[in-house]
């Protein structure tokens, strides 16, 4: 792909005057669709376009009528937390057939529409794609049989085609997540947390079973994600006697004294045979084999149900505003394309392409080519795989590698949700690579205290859906303390350091890094994983924890929104938290659809609150029932949220009245999203690999000790637009406002002129990082894959 100029370009050049653009859902609903839909219709209309839903997906494009109507910007407000599909699906058999899209073409034709938008799985976009190619044809028997004048041939020559794949499966090629598979696993999650203590009362074993015909990467996700004892997916079958494993590997957690099995089974899982394995099945395996007292939840449709997730309004309301810019820029001769997540970065890929990769998966399945079905899949799919195997099953000691060396892990700064997963995924993948895995508890504090004990595999069971932070962490650096812990690491024998934290963590990092100069007790490798709510590490685009915390703000904000509904017009200020950094402000302003959000980063004054009363006041009166404003605790010493409340209830009286919120630790606290127990999980494996490459790397054999002085064997482990990327710390010094706490450069503020404009401001979006039309790589070298995503 050709890097994005310097410059900046501002969608203001691209108008879409006399465009018409239709958006439908189309296939099986997924939440977030109403989010891409809301974003769509707003972005359309902002950029001068008319913009048409069609409901009932291609059944309501083959019938017409009172289907297809216009859009305005009211008719998308209060949906964005709505699941599911205000506009509906249908499947559509007619449209199939050469005499429905005939129908379908003279309906937009009618309608001036030329640009369609289409939310759906792979079927819904090689259906928008043949409809495409045969439009030119289809326009020429319409004007043969007298339905349309000659004319409209050359007026409409060219159907233009976006898709955004919709899907809970997460079953599309090309893409690292679909809309609603984070929300999904949401439902997956909170069933599974809930099942484990009365699981554990009882001592029962539990088989679930998860949506996923075709794909596995609900099962195989949410087993990573709550730690189960076994999977069973479609792309990957089981070996030819895997009952007898599954039922040795059952009786050997239960005798190290847990209480409790869970196995996640997907609806389409297989034997190698290409024999159905149901969940009934495995239970009556269970109950026969081993006689637990075994349960069965089939989990259905209430995957499909609920509000979408922080997450996927972010990601549909990323993806509505570039198909819109996709729909632009199209040519007549450019072909029809899908805008998919590639790391944390949006691209436009052909959408025959994946639609022909999606394809090859099944027939690899079918033809019972279940590695190369893996690998089809994507890079996120196999190192999930991975990275399951690694963890749930563990090696006898007789298999295990002996390193002899040790390695230390520890969280400092404030808990984060995640952390829990993170240390567990490091002690586990330490053990399979055969170090002895040290605990430090309470942080810098613990250690130079001498709190630290040697953790064993079991020891971390259980720990991924844990919240806060179970080792213990404080915000003490070591720089005062550097004697008595380097005292420490000689006599534990410290061969590596993994530090799992925030801001605090990296400032740590910096100061061992300096004090290897006086001790060469530091000259190890050391690595940190980024982890804090407020998402302000520098070399990082996310960290573990700030996940959690934007669905709390999330679920919290659209309460408190309902909690209007039915009164009189009412403005909510509610300030989140993030030290200076306005991450959870800004996305979680997107994701709730605020009306403003104050950070610190974007430098606001009185003028500015004048302005977004008025506007908010203007907007109640075209019939508004709510808003909704976002501060950052740091945003402004003077203009804190009491100031802010009070402007709003002076200025907007007679108009609106306003309340305030102050959200606190409640952002911190809670069970880990799925997405921040899998990002924690992956990027702690990979943490530990490098780790162990590094060990053997600067181990001196002559003088029996490792010895790493080098900046890049001291790193941070962050996630960079589409790459996961270790960083020596102190190439990021330059990065950083130490200050503030906050890097210099941060991704999301490109973000916040997005959400002004579903919040109908006029504004300028930043248009040079959006995607040019790329094409589907299959094998994406090792280091570029950022898919941790997920």
């Amino acid at each position: 792909m050709a890097k994005p100029e310097s410059k900046k370009i501002f969608f203001e050049n691209l108008s879409g005057a006399g465009k018409a653009i239709a958006v439908l859902t189309s296939g099986g609903d997924a939440q977030g669709m109403n989010a891409a839909v809301r974003a769509v219709v707003r972005m359309g209309l902002y950029v001068g376009a008319k913009v048409y839903f069609i409901h009932e997906g291609y059944q309501g494009m083959v019938d017409g009528g009172e289907n297809i109507v216009e859009a305005s910007w009211e008719s998308v407000s209060s949906m964005l937390q709505v699941g599911g599909t205000v506009i509906g699906s249908a499947r559509c058999k007619e449209f199939r057939s050469h005499e429905g899209r005939l129908k379908a073409a003279l309906n937009l034709v009618k309608q001036g529409i030329t640009n369609l938008c289409v939310i759906g799985g792979d079927g819904s976009l090689t259906g928008a794609n043949l409809f495409k190619e045969e439009w030119s044809g289809l326009l020429a028997e319409l004007v043969e049989q007298g339905s349309i004048e000659a004319d409209a041939v050359s007026k409409y020559s060219a159907l233009h085609i976006v898709g955004m794949v919709g899907s809970i499966d997460n079953d599309f090629c090309g893409t690292d997540m679909t809309i609603g598979t984070d929300s999904a696993l949401h439902r997956i999650i909170e069933v599974v947390d809930a099942i484990m203590t009365t699981a554990q009362s009882h001592q029962r074993t539990f088989v679930l079973e998860v949506m996923g015909r075709h794909c596995g990467y609900l099962a195989l996700v949410s087993a990573l994600a709550c730690g189960a004892d076994w999977v069973l997916i479609p792309e990957m079958p089981p070996e030819d006697g895997w009952e007898d494993k599954m039922c040795r590997k059952l009786s050997a957690t239960r005798s190290r004294g847990t209480r409790l099995n869970i196995i996640i089974v997907a609806e389409g899982a297989i034997d190698r045979h290409g024999t159905p394995i149901t969940s009934g099945i495995v239970k009556d395996l269970v109950v026969k084999r081993l006689g637990f007292d075994t349960r069965v939840t089939i989990l259905g449709h209430v995957q499909r149900g609920g509000t979408p997730s922080a997450f996927d309004r972010v990601l549909a309301s990323r993806m509505g505003v570039e198909a819109v810019l996709a729909l632009l820029e199209t040519t007549a001769n450019t072909p029809a394309c899908v805008v998919s997540l590639c790391g944390n970065q949006l691209v436009r890929l052909p959408l025959m392409e994946c639609v022909q990769m999606t394809q090859e998966v099944q027939r690899a399945m079918d033809g019972k080519r279940f590695e190369e079905a893996v690998k089809l899949r994507g890079r996120s799919f196999e190192n999930n795989l991975k990275t399951y195997k690694l963890l749930a099953h563990r090696k006898p000691e007789s298999e295990l590698p002996t390193s002899n060396f040790n390695v230390a892990v520890l969280n400092v700064g404030a808990p984060a949700a995640g952390m829990n997963a993170a240390v567990r995924s490091a002690v586990r993948v330490g053990i399979s690579e055969g170090h002895k895995m040290f605990a430090v508890s309470d942080g810098f504090e613990g250690f130079y205290k001498g709190q630290i004990r040697e953790v064993k595999w079991a020891d971390v069971g259980g720990w991924t859906g844990q919240g806060g932070s179970l080792l213990g962490t404080k915000r003490t650096l070591p720089a005062k303390h550097v004697d008595k812990i380097a005292e420490q690491m000689r006599e534990h024998k410290i061969n590596a350091l993994l530090i799992v934290g925030g801001f605090e963590a990296f400032e740590s990092l910096l100061q061992l890094c300096e004090a290897r100069a006086t001790h060469e007790e530091f000259c190890i490798p050391m690595c940190m994983l980024p982890a804090t709510i407020s998402n302000n590490v520098p070399g990082t685009d996310l960290t573990i924890g700030a996940d959690t915390a934007l669905n709390a703000i999330v679920e919290t904000c659209d309460r408190i929104k309902q909690s209007a509904s039915g009164t009189k017009r009412r403005v909510f200020i509610i300030e989140t938290m993030g030290g200076y950094c306005g991450y959870l402000a800004s996305v979680g302003g997107l994701a709730a659809g605020a009306d403003a959000a104050y950070i610190f980063e974007e430098p606001f004054d009185i003028k500015d609150l004048q302005a977004n009363v008025e506007h908010l006041t203007q907007k109640m009166k075209t019939g508004i029932q709510r808003g909704l404003v976002l501060r950052n605790e740091n945003c402004n010493e003077n203009y804190t949220t009491d100031f802010i409340y009070q402007l709003y209830s002076e200025e907007g009286r007679g108009v609106f009245d306003s309340r305030k919120n102050v959200l606190g630790h409640m952002q911190q606290g809670g069970a880990p999203s799925p997405f921040d127990r899998n990002f924690g999980t992956k990027i702690s494996a990979k943490a530990m690999q490098w780790v162990t490459k590094k060990l053997l790397e600067t181990f001196r054999h002559d003088e029996g000790r490792v010895f790493a002085n080098t900046e890049d064997s001291c790193c941070l482990l962050g996630m960079r637009r589409r790459a996961l990327v270790f960083q020596p710390v102190v190439d990021l010094k330059g990065e950083t406002d130490f200050v503030h706490r906050i890097p210099k450069e941060q991704w999301w503020l490109k973000l916040r002129p997005l959400m002004k404009i579903l919040a109908k401001y006029k504004t300028s979006y930043d248009v040079s990082d959006s995607g040019q039309l790329e094409h589907v790589v299959r094998d994406r070298p090792k280091e570029s894959d950022a898919s941790v995503a997920m």
